[in-house]
């Protein structure tokens, strides 16, 4: 896993306005925007997502294309996108995650009338149960 990673994005340019944005090495890695600078963004994001994505699953990243060596059809241009992977893993690694859970309609109604918090309870119980101290480290 490298800590950058720096892909070359078309950008192609719609009649109507908007901007539709792929990836030539990475099939499936796409976006949309109405602007340049939304599609920088817009660009960024889903290259730090896809990456972030085939880490996890164990997948080879590929070597990135020459800008030079990408063809272009009419009104297209390519930008040059950057992933700083710490920050994304960072931020993958504290993002919140929703759960379901089912109780007893009583039980329910009594926490909830002493001001039970929920997912406190439920994370501290799991940090418990698994003997993990710091909430980072597993």
């Amino acid at each position: 896993m490298q800590d950058r990673y720096n892909f070359p994005a078309v950008f192609h340019y719609n009649s109507d306005g908007r901007i539709g944005i792929y990836f030539p090495d990475l099939p499936g890695c796409v976006s949309q925007a109405t602007s340049d600078e939304e599609g920088i963004k817009k660009a960024t994001e889903a290259l730090e997502l896809h990456i972030f994505g085939m880490e996890e699953d164990g997948d080879s990243i590929p070597d990135p294309s020459r800008l030079s060596d990408i063809d272009l059809e009419p009104g297209e241009r390519t930008v040059m996108i950057s992933a700083i992977m710490p920050l994304v893993r960072d931020a993958m690694e504290s993002k919140a995650i929703k759960k379901t859970l089912t109780l007893p309609y009583w039980l329910n109604r009594a926490a909830e009338a002493k001001g039970v918090n929920f997912s406190a309870l439920l994370q501290n119980a799991i940090r418990e149960n698994l003997g993990i101290q710091d909430e980072r480290r597993y």
